[in-house]
């Protein structure tokens, strides 16, 4: 490990980050995407930093495998744009800019600069690598990885918060959570997620500020419910969201049902599937299926008795209920209804009697047509038969 120095206004050099070199921590380029190694390069060969950074090498450090890979650079997003065709800018508060892979998106993002006025929430300010990590949300999020020398940069002593399995907020906590309160919701999903314990500071204030959650758009509660239930840690997390009184105000009728058995025990049995799929490297969970799994044990069908398509709305209305405020898309929870049904033993005889129908048809069409016999074959195969029967005899 080595440190690395800056210059004051009197010429004094003050250490700002620590260098762990490659055999001092355990992150290696096989472990990283090719695609995101490969726009490190192009952004590097361009004479411009650009580093691995987030979630990414938190869960790396971890020894997790990461889902998205992150980049940090010194560029600017339209010096980015013009270096990536596949490239595109996007965002109000901090442009960023998404590179385009056939099934996946690297974001890349600007340094920013620690010099702007949080009450005002002015974002869009580049700064230094130092200023960035000061940006960051908490220390464990604040390290950056270069795959060019293998080298892994912490300006916040972020290794010893990994060694005392902290997680420690860098912004000051009285602007943070007023910031963006959605970092309230990220602290306890990480708490969660690694193992971590919050600081006391950090679960102090959201103990303060958890009414700021109120103010946040359902569309960005949305996305980040639905990363929760994605997370492989859901019970855990809603039951924590519970405890610091997030719950209520993201997702107040589901908050009712926390208390219930049944309703953790789905959400740790989508848990369980999660990991599974991961482990032996299969598709993501679709979010219906999640959806059905939060919400099955709270949906209470009519005595009285109604034609499928009657239940399905039902089923329908209950999960936008228990959901609301929240708006995943309508699709999603149409299917979400029809996979209830189906764990409820309810099957869709119309879209049954179509699956064989069709299995009928594929069945029909695979089968070998017969050789039509033209007469002369037919005259050919008599006398043949003929010659058999007189060498016969």
């Amino acid at each position: 490990m080595f440190t690395r120095y800056k210059t004051d206004s009197k010429g004094r050099n003050i250490p700002v980050a620590k260098v762990y070199t490659q055999n001092e921590h355990p992150i290696c380029n096989s472990q990283i995407d090719k695609d995101a190694l490969w726009v490190i390069r192009r952004i590097q060969a361009n004479g411009e930093k650009a580093y691995i950074v987030g979630g990414a090498i938190r869960d790396l450090m971890l020894g997790k495998a990461p889902k998205d890979f992150d980049i940090a650079t010194s560029a600017s997003p339209k010096q980015i744009q013009r270096l990536f065709w596949n490239s595109r800018i996007i965002g109000r508060r901090f442009k960023i800019v998404h590179i385009f892979f056939n099934n996946k998106i690297i974001e890349v993002t600007t340094f920013r600069s620690d010099e702007e006025n949080f009450e005002e929430g002015n974002n869009n300010i580049f700064g230094t690598m130092e200023q960035d990590s000061h940006r960051r949300d908490y220390s464990i999020n604040s390290l950056y990885y270069n795959p060019q020398d293998g080298h892994l940069i912490d300006f916040n002593n972020s290794l010893e918060d990994f060694k005392k399995k902290r997680i420690r907020s860098l912004i000051p906590l009285s602007y943070s959570f007023k910031e963006d309160p959605v970092r309230m919701v990220r602290a306890i999903k990480y708490e969660c997620t690694t193992g971590f314990s919050l600081s006391l500071g950090v679960k102090l204030a959201i103990f303060r500020f958890h009414s700021a959650i109120s103010g946040v758009s359902t569309s960005r509660l949305t996305d980040e419910f639905m990363k929760i239930l994605s997370s492989g840690y859901s019970a855990s997390i809603v039951l924590e969201l519970a405890k610091y009184k997030l719950l209520p105000l993201i997702a107040p009728c589901m908050s009712l049902y926390i208390k219930y058995y049944s309703f953790i025990n789905d959400l740790k049995e989508l848990d369980q599937r999660i990991k599974e799929a991961r482990h032996a490297g299969l598709k993501d969970i679709q979010v219906s299926e999640m959806i059905s799994y939060l919400s099955r044990s709270v949906i209470v069908l009519p005595e009285v008795h109604h034609s499928y398509d009657e239940l399905r709305r039902e089923v329908f209305r209950q999960i936008k209920v228990l959901l609301a405020p929240l708006t995943p898309p309508n699709y999603e929870i149409e299917r979400a209804a029809e996979l209830i049904l189906e764990f409820l033993g309810h099957k869709n005889r119309k879209k049954s009697a179509q699956r064989k129908k069709n299995l009928k048809n594929n069945r029909t069409q695979t089968k070998k047509p017969k050789k039509k016999v033209t007469p002369q074959a037919k005259t050919q195969e008599v006398a043949a038969n003929s010659a058999a029967e007189a060498h016969d005899m």
